[in-house]
């Protein structure tokens, strides 16, 4: 196990600015929502419930630029989380809180209800947030085609102006309750060592996969996928 570690460090410490913008781009992503309100629910039977803001159109610095989560009626895939979508504390895994009930897209954010589960870790994260302890909201999320736009150039859509890249088509799998907001300067908000980590779950999925996928939209512009 200590020397697979320490080849992945060795690894990222030896890509070019280029190799490891497209291997964080190609890999699992998060984002933290600066206005993410948690609104508790009114009614009889809903007191563990919240609508809250998960993603938006605004633009996110990573270090290799800017970044934009396309609100288009095709550009969020919301079946995942709609179907088996979950609730997360800090991206962890291990700690599941909760539920997504329902996920939709309302004036270019993405918008969910969800409900808290009742156990002893998830109660204690519940009652944070309901004493407005916690209020930050972030997403886990996979890019499959990206549209780069050079400097001073306007997006297919005519919505946005480079330099910026724009994810067309993403699919969020989680929502996050956070404590402190993850720092994109640092690429997915996590350092080398804790990518590392995180290699043997969902990232290292699609650091291969989606990195195919890529090149692929690259190549034919985006075109019959």
């Amino acid at each position: 196990m200590g020397k697979k570690k320490i080849r992945h460090l060795t690894r990222a410490a030896e890509m070019n600015p280029s190799e490891k913008k497209n291997n964080e781009m190609g890999g699992s992503l998060q984002r933290y929502l600066t206005e993410g309100s948690l609104v508790r629910m009114e009614g009889e039977g809903n007191e563990r419930k919240f609508t809250l803001s998960f993603s938006s159109e605004e633009p996110y610095n990573r270090w290799w630029g800017t970044e934009i989560l396309s609100h288009t009626e095709s550009a969020v895939n919301l079946e995942r989380l709609n179907s088996i979508g979950v609730v997360l504390y800090n991206h962890n895994r291990e700690k599941v809180i909760g539920k997504v009930l329902r996920a939709w897209v309302d004036g270019n954010r993405g918008c969910a209800e969800i409900e808290f589960d009742s156990d002893d870790t998830s109660e204690i994260i519940y009652q944070k947030v309901s004493s407005g302890t916690l209020k930050g909201v972030s997403v886990g999320y996979i890019v499959d085609v990206w549209e780069e736009v050079s400097a001073n150039k306007q997006s297919s859509d005519g919505r946005f102006t480079g330099p910026c890249d724009i994810a067309t088509r993403w699919t969020p799998y989680e929502i996050s309750i956070v404590s402190v907001p993850a720092d994109p300067t640092v690429g997915v908000g996590r350092s080398q060592e804790q990518q590392a980590e995180t290699e043997k779950g969902v990232s290292s999925f699609y650091y291969n996969e989606k990195q195919l996928q890529i090149n692929k939209n690259r190549l034919t512009g985006g075109k019959n996928l």
